[in-house]
């Protein structure tokens, strides 16, 4: 019995699957959407260098700054998120050999 070949993944890819963990995404579900193992994902998290914070306009808050700027701010955390993900599926059709779907809303 041969053992199994180990898969190899492009800088780039790695990159982005690190991208969804700093966002927030629980590691189980970026390995399930990826096809990747989570012990994967936890290798790359730990050899990658820390991520610095962010920046944005969270740090200078105003004392009576409504909630309104905080849906705000988590709305476009969501969209940045999802257009993360969206690359991400992108490309790994691509590495898997399937044709990503055609955008006929753009």
């Amino acid at each position: 019995m041969t053992p199994k070949a180990r898969p190899i993944y492009t800088a780039e890819f790695k990159a982005q699957a690190l991208g969804l963990l700093a966002l927030g995404k629980p590691i189980n579900e970026v390995a399930q959407e990826l096809c990747v193992s989570s012990n994967v994902l936890y290798s790359w998290r730990r050899s990658s260098p820390p991520q610095g914070t962010q920046g944005g306009s969270a740090g200078g808050q105003a004392g009576g700054e409504d909630s309104g700027a905080d849906a705000l701010r988590a709305l476009r955390r969501e969209i940045t998120l999802l257009r993360a993900e969206n690359d991400i599926l992108k490309k790994a059709a691509v590495i898997l050999g399937t044709k990503p779907p055609l955008n006929s809303g753009r």
